[in-house]
């Protein structure tokens, strides 16, 4: 475990998770996980993309998850149920995503890393890349968290306030486009709600406050990334998947002690 891709590793795990957790808990709050996931699967979109015109991932990877939210967000208000209209978009990004690759002539691509991740493969670009982002992510909602939290508990008393719920949400989509795009390479298109979701969930019963959940959730996420990641490396198990299987089995201990200990209180 001391190698030096091991540490990558363990650094871009933390990284996602500390930019994934106080995301997570807004999607929670917010009922927003199907918008994550076809934020998310957009991102293969992105990947063809940038291969087509040979650039970096993460430029063509942000660029679409923008899109994607930007489009969906637009349309929501126009006649189209939220859920149907994220369903055909989530699904046809994802497709379309697939079949450009298909036709990427001359270059090796390892489509499972996009899908799965790859997190054993991480550079020091990467790196940079990640907590960059992270970094981003975690500025962005600390200066808005007010704002955010209001819109998010009650619409009408923020727009009394004198804020505008849909910017804060043109906010959330903006940062949940920047962590797909930087956790692309730790855990993959098909797994990056999840470790948005679980871990916020996990906190969720444990929490008193919002600012408690978040912390909370950023330390499962991070005991998460580091467990799976020496779990795969000792079972010899994809890691990425590994990490999520960790953090849902966290989840279901911790919602079982939960209910154990709110069936005792009850008494």
């Amino acid at each position: 475990m001391l190698d030096d891709f091991l540490w990558r590793a363990a650094l871009a795990g933390v990284g996602v998770t500390i930019a994934a957790a106080p995301l997570g808990c807004f999607i929670v709050w917010r009922r927003m996980a199907y918008f994550g996931d076809a934020t998310a699967h957009a991102a293969i979109l992105g990947v063809a993309l940038s291969l087509c015109f040979s650039l970096p991932i993460f430029p063509g990877v942000l660029f679409v998850a923008l899109l994607m939210a930007v489009t969906v967000s637009t349309l929501s208000g126009r006649g189209y149920a939220m859920d149907t209209l994220l369903g055909v978009m989530a699904h046809s990004a994802l497709a379309i995503g697939l079949v450009a690759v298909s036709f990427l002539s001359g270059i090796r691509l390892d489509l499972m890393a996009y899908l799965f991740g790859d997190i054993l493969a991480v550079s020091k670009g990467d790196l940079l890349v990640i907590w960059g982002g992270a970094l981003l992510v975690i500025g962005l909602i600390s200066s808005r968290w007010s704002k955010l939290l209001l819109s998010t508990l009650n619409k009408d008393l923020a727009l009394a306030s004198g804020f505008s719920p849909q910017r804060e949400q043109l906010i959330l989509t903006i940062a949940l486009a920047v962590v797909v795009a930087v956790a692309i390479k730790v855990v993959g298109v098909l797994l990056i709600v999840a470790m948005l979701i679980i871990p916020a969930a996990t906190a969720r019963p444990f929490s008193r406050t919002p600012e408690m959940m978040v912390i909370l959730a950023a330390l499962i996420g991070a005991c998460s990334s580091l467990i799976g990641l020496r779990s795969s490396f000792v079972f010899d198990t994809p890691t990425g998947p590994t990490i999520v299987c960790v953090a849902a089995s966290l989840f279901v201990i911790t919602s079982i002690i939960a209910q154990a200990i709110g069936e005792k209180s009850n008494k």
